[in-house]
């Protein structure tokens, strides 16, 4: 029997997936080219579906919202999920804004290569760390999790990228949402 949360994250999908979010392809093709990513690069089901659900909570906002304020999608993501999923799903996406804030305030080469749409909402979402909270950050359980999840969130935004469907995911999801 299916879960009834599959139900209603493919209903999300199919209502506002097609959405842009500052990038060249959509929100649904997003998330399936970084849960393909995390497959291929062969991470444990947990962080394959963190790859898949981290960006969800923008499914939930209004797209003229997201230019101009930090809706916090991470936390809505967090919380809608933190009843359904383990914590190795939801902690990794909870933090995924904050690991782009720490790797910018670690790496300059890092924030140089930041899509032009990710500059933008770091900028919204209160720039890179200073160093008392790169420090904190690191000492957050899930935190490198967190880290491959951004690295992932970086690498999803290929308009030329082939992916298998959002069903391909839903024995790795169904099997966590047992569990």
């Amino acid at each position: 029997m299916t879960h009834p949360f599959i139900a209603q994250l493919t209903g999300r999908f199919a209502s506002h997936g097609n959405e842009p979010y500052g990038e060249a392809i959509s929100q649904t093709q997003h998330a399936l080219q970084c849960a393909t990513l995390a497959e291929r690069s062969g991470c444990n089901d947990s962080m394959i579906i963190a790859a898949l659900l981290h960006d969800i909570g923008h499914l939930y906002e209004t797209p003229d919202d997201i230019d101009q304020h930090d809706l916090r999608h991470e936390e809505h993501a967090a919380n809608l999920l933190r009843h359904v999923l383990p914590e190795a799903v939801w902690q990794p996406i909870r933090l995924h804004v904050a690991a782009k804030r720490y790797l910018c305030a670690v790496d300059v080469q890092y924030q140089a290569g930041l899509s032009q749409a990710s500059q933008h909402s770091l900028a919204l979402q209160g720039g890179p760390f200073d160093d008392r909270e790169a420090e904190a950050f690191l000492r957050a359980p899930y935190a490198q999790d967190a880290l491959t999840l951004r690295r992932l969130d970086d690498l999803g935004k290929d308009p030329a990228m082939r992916t298998p469907p959002l069903e391909h995911f839903y024995p790795r999801l169904q099997r966590l949402l047992g569990a």
